[in-house]
């Protein structure tokens, strides 16, 4: 694979695996738990958890130690201000239940764009030694 098109394809996976652990760090709260039904909470937050680490191989697979460098840049960067975001949304509606509905939605449609973005990349670049 060209230069290039490798750091685009780390850009890509680190970019997943920060939407994943935002996800994850979201759920993983003690309002969440509260607000949202424990059973399928639990499985939300294994599935999410599964998967990172998943990307997380294949992150180190890919780039190994430069990878890390991406979390303090670009796309990733705008991914942790877009959860702060959340965060501070979620404060300001006291963590309410209609906040928390706007909230499954707005991740529902961001895990499907990821998910969505993760297939394509695979598509151009084969396995990516994905489970």
């Amino acid at each position: 694979m060209a230069e290039g098109g490798q750091l685009q394809e780390v850009q890509t996976i680190s970019v997943l695996h920060e939407m994943l652990q935002q996800s994850f760090n979201l759920f993983h709260t003690e309002c969440s738990f509260a607000a949202l039904d424990p059973s399928l909470l639990q499985q939300l937050r294994i599935g999410l958890h599964e998967q990172m680490e998943d990307f997380h191989a294949c992150l180190g697979q890919v780039m190994g130690e430069e990878a890390s460098a991406l979390g303090r840049m670009g796309p990733t960067l705008a991914l942790k201000r877009y959860f702060h975001g959340i965060h501070v949304y979620l404060k300001e509606k006291e963590y309410s239940e209609g906040a928390w509905e706007i909230v499954k939605v707005e991740m529902m449609r961001a895990l499907s764009s990821s998910s969505s973005l993760y297939k394509r990349l695979k598509k151009m670049d084969g396995d990516l030694n994905s489970p």
